[in-house]
């Protein structure tokens, strides 16, 4: 919390940036028009962020006609506006809530002039230096069966180079997501339990890393994974990234800290 710290002096001047019309503003992000919940850590869940969070209802955009349609081109247009406004707004940066949003990375990034970071999977060719090619990036999504080459490709993927991807709901049983995610499953209100989900989460990628043990770090590609981080690194022991990882470190290079201490 900041509210106990006095004025910054490096603000004295302030002039307008860029048409924005709004100040002091975070991270804008880009969400699914569906209405389901989020626990505290799900991307739309704004109570668990440390820094301002600006949403944006791409209209039209749902996890049908993102995901499960296999035509992510058709929410082109409506992810660009939204995008767009959250820049008029005055957002220092553009993310969005699911990691299939990959698709329009290249889109976006074209259409703003602030930085893009559209999916989480943004992180996997930076995982990959760090781990070393010895290793794979167990990359965990919702569902693997609709994870194209392109979305790879568009952020900055190499196909067929040293990782995994395994799907939470279509290969390993996470039923709790269905509750809210699957358009053809999920009930009328959509709802979950954070005792079954993350049950469910640690057995996923506790089984994911026992069948390749090549895998020396786990990203979680979806919105709603992350608040189960935690309890997948107490079981695994292995570096875990997910959406919380890049939204810290967007916030982090578009409103850098300063450092305060001693010599």
């Amino acid at each position: 919390m900041i509210f106990w710290q006095s004025r910054d002096p490096g603000i004295n001047h302030i002039k307008t940036r860029k048409n924005h019309v709004c100040y002091g503003m975070g991270l804008g992000i880009i969400l699914l028009n569906d209405a389901y919940p989020g626990f505290p850590g799900d991307v739309r869940n704004a109570s668990a962020f440390p820094y301002p969070v600006q949403y944006e209802i791409a209209e039209g955009v749902t996890n049908k006609t993102l995901v499960y349609d296999k035509n992510p081109a058709q929410c082109r247009d409506a992810v660009i506006a939204a995008a767009k406004r959250l820049e008029r707004l005055g957002c220092r940066a553009i993310a969005a809530e699911c990691g299939y949003f990959a698709f329009f990375q290249q889109d976006v990034r074209a259409a703003v002039d602030v930085p893009v970071f559209m999916s989480s999977l943004l992180q996997v060719p930076f995982i990959q230096q760090v781990i070393g090619p010895q290793k794979s990036v167990g990359i965990v999504c919702a569902q693997k069966q609709f994870l194209t080459r392109e979305h790879l490709v568009n952020v900055g993927i190499d196909p067929g180079s040293n990782y995994l991807i395994a799907g939470a709901q279509d290969e390993y049983g996470v039923s709790e997501f269905d509750k809210l995610w699957n358009p053809h499953a999920r009930p009328e209100r959509p709802e979950a339990y954070y005792d079954k989900a993350e049950e469910q989460m640690v057995s996923c990628c506790k089984s994911f890393v026992e069948k390749y043990p090549s895998i020396g770090a786990i990203m979680l590609e979806c919105t709603g994974m992350q608040p189960f981080a935690r309890a997948i690194q107490r079981e695994i022991d292995l570096p875990v990234f997910s959406w919380g990882t890049l939204l810290d470190y967007a916030y982090s290079v578009v409103a850098h800290r300063d450092y305060y201490g001693h010599v």
